[in-house]
């Protein structure tokens, strides 16, 4: 059943493409640079995933807000998204662990968003055309005004977010008797990254984005974490000096997306903004020292630089992605360290990359 609001609203993309449709979720005006998610379930892990800060989310399957939203599948405190926007969109959803709908939880966190317009001809456009910023707004509905409007939302290549999602105080998580220590740098982390820390019997603390090297080793850890995130990598100079005295402390090192990228630049590569990125659940990653394929989570719009790879000795290429050939993970020759480009945690899934996890354990149950 198609849900008909009684508010319109418009989706206007940069290059002046706009879309009518019904307002949903909270109403009023909202900008970010616009991306669509290929994953067939998921929605409430994916408006909650910090990497998706100041972006607006056209999902691709074509039902959302059905089976509602679930306080235990949040990947942050709240949404992170600007925006949302949707084909069929239910109000009514049928589930038994449902803490309510999407709508309610929409409305309550300030969420703008736009359902019955066509997200496959949205998407097909994205891809042709390549990323831009876009504008939600069910209080104007004049495409012209709205023009002038989108000029005042930023370009996502240079902006730093990661500080603006990261926790502003350090905080633990797990079991404080568990065998290993981890050091995570937040520059977005997700929740279940440290539920599968925790699992591996970890003990994390989170440290802010901005906290020094000397500040996260008094803590004496076993290994560090370079989480996930939104942003350009290539402005985050904090957090590469970091990555850097992590490496010389020759401590195992374990990067994820944001991280990855992080620990490329910290190695001497460079990384680059994507055409349109990747966003979804059904991605083929092929694991060059196994041979095998892994079906991953991915969500990032930044890439580590092949051809700088293939003039430093110093690090080697894990994994490809088969879709594109772009760098999909790597490790360091010299260091304990490795890091990919996808999300090894998933949730609700795929957990075809959980072992990575496992290979992180191994480094600090070895080093």
């Amino acid at each position: 059943m198609k849900y008909i609001s009684n508010e319109k609203a418009v989706l206007i993309l940069e290059d002046g493409t706009y879309f009518i449709g019904d307002s949903i979720g909270k109403k009023g005006t909202s900008g970010g640079e616009i991306c669509f998610n290929t994953g067939m379930t998921g929605y409430q892990e994916i408006y909650t995933d910090p990497s998706y800060y100041g972006q607006i989310i056209v999902n691709t399957t074509s039902h959302i807000g059905n089976y509602g939203v679930h306080v235990e599948e949040k990947e942050s405190i709240k949404p992170t998204i600007s925006g949302i926007v949707v084909n069929d969109y239910s109000i009514i959803h049928s589930r038994a662990q449902s803490n309510g709908s999407l709508q309610e939880y929409l409305t309550e966190n300030n969420i703008v968003g736009i359902s019955n317009i066509d997200t496959r001809k949205i998407v097909k456009h994205v891809r042709s055309k390549g990323a831009m910023n876009c504008l939600i707004s069910s209080e104007e509905l004049d495409p012209e005004k709205l023009k002038l409007k989108l000029k005042e939302v930023p370009s996502m290549a240079g902006l730093e977010l990661a500080s603006v999602v990261s926790t502003k105080e350090s905080f633990f998580y797990g079991d404080k008797n568990a065998k290993y220590k981890v050091a995570a740098l937040d520059i977005g982390i997700k929740t279940n990254i440290l539920k599968n820390l925790s699992a591996r019997d970890c003990y994390i603390q989170v440290f802010p984005a901005k906290t020094s090297f000397e500040e996260m080793e008094k803590w004496n850890p076993n290994g560090y974490f370079l989480s996930n995130g939104p942003g350009d990598p290539a402005v985050m100079d904090y957090a590469v000096q970091t990555a850097k005295y992590i490496l010389d402390s020759n401590k195992p090192v374990f990067g994820i997306c944001l991280g990855h990228q992080i620990l490329a630049l910290a190695s001497g590569l460079s990384t680059y903004k994507m055409h349109h990125g990747h966003r979804g659940l059904n991605h083929p990653i092929k694991n060059l020292q196994t041979g095998l394929c892994e079906v991953t989570s991915q969500n990032h719009g930044f890439c580590v630089s092949k051809e700088d790879i293939d003039k430093n000795d110093r690090v080697e290429v894990t994994h490809m992605n088969l879709n594109d050939n772009t760098i999909a993970g790597i490790r360091l020759n010299d260091k304990p360290a490795f890091s990919v480009q996808y999300h090894p945690e998933a949730s609700p899934g795929p957990h075809d990359s959980r072992y990575l996890f496992d290979s992180f354990i191994d480094l600090m149950s070895n080093n």
